[in-house]
């Protein structure tokens, strides 16, 4: 196969029904030098058969034993021969303008790494409006802060910005220097967007204004039994990135308060709740807190 401009990577697993979506929303590209990498991660349902059902010569599909999302995802980059490489989780959708706006957005300011504003949509495909809806309110206090602040790596301690690994485009040279998404099973794409802004700082571009993605929200992505070990993952990643982003002689300080600070957060916790007082606004009060000293032991 001729190399193409670009490689889209989608890692697929029991998403018959969304995956022919996800499909068709590349092939509909108005950028058409791509090629499309599926790789399937020992799907149990009919997601062969529709990745199959497209006759493209462009579309190459792989076959492996479950090993989780990060694996897939590894191994399609292994297989990636394009100057850029794009990921699109099988359950999304990608707008039709997206690779020839990100391409332009790349070759205007060399960029290393671009991620746009998002759309969710719901399990039929449509789109998910309203500021009442609790993704918004999530990731609109995200931007929020990020604007505020004007700081991208900052505004990525305060939250996911980019939300999804759909919404990574990386030049091949960014693939190749960062390696590997990290074995994790929730936060892989949280991890990796920390460690292109490490190895590229200022190459990392948010085009915060264009929607150029679809991720959907459904029952199989809302985390559900690992909500838990989610926010344990996020609580250990923002602590080492948090630490990765300020001087090496103010780490171990920063460490051991930002270490103190979680303590006191639980001890306070148990007592409050030994006491009976469950203020609705207390939870509130701490996190600010919390926040106010960490970003004082870190600036």
């Amino acid at each position: 196969m001729e190399t193409s401009a670009i490689s889209v990577v989608i890692p697929a697993y029991n998403h018959e029904r969304f995956v022919g979506a996800a499909i068709e929303s590349v092939l509909s590209q108005t950028f058409q030098d791509f090629d499309l990498i599926v790789i399937d991660d020992g799907s149990t349902d009919r997601t062969a058969d529709v990745v199959r059902g497209f006759k493209d010569r462009r579309i190459q599909y792989h076959h492996q034993e479950n090993q989780d999302a990060y694996s897939a995802i590894n191994r399609g980059l292994h297989l990636a021969r394009g100057r850029y490489v794009a990921i699109l989780n099988s359950d999304d959708v990608y707008a039709k303008t997206r690779l020839e706006r990100l391409v332009r957005e790349q070759q205007a300011t060399n960029a290393e790494c671009i991620f746009t504003h998002v759309q969710p949509i719901d399990e039929d495909g449509h789109e998910i409006v309203g500021d009442g809806h609790y993704w918004h309110a999530w990731h609109e206090r995200n931007r929020r802060f990020c604007f505020e602040c004007g700081d991208l790596y900052a505004g990525f301690l305060r939250g996911n910005l980019m939300v999804t690994t759909s919404n990574l485009f990386l030049t091949a040279r960014a693939v190749k220097t960062v390696g590997d998404f990290a074995p994790i099973r929730y936060l892989h794409d949280y991890d990796y967007i920390f460690r292109v802004m490490l190895a590229f700082p200022g190459k990392v571009h948010y085009l915060h204004d264009d929607k150029l993605l679809f991720y959907r929200i459904h029952g199989g992505n809302t985390l559900s039994q690992g909500a838990v070990v989610a926010r344990e993952q996020d609580q250990q990643l923002i602590r080492k990135y948090m630490l990765a982003g300020v001087p090496e002689e103010v780490r171990k300080r920063a460490g051991t308060g930002a270490d103190r600070l979680v303590e006191l957060e639980q001890e306070l916790f148990a007592v409050k709740s030994a006491l009976g007082i469950h203020s609705p606004r207390w939870a509130a009060r701490i996190a600010s807190e919390l926040r106010k000293r960490i970003r004082k032991l870190t600036t």
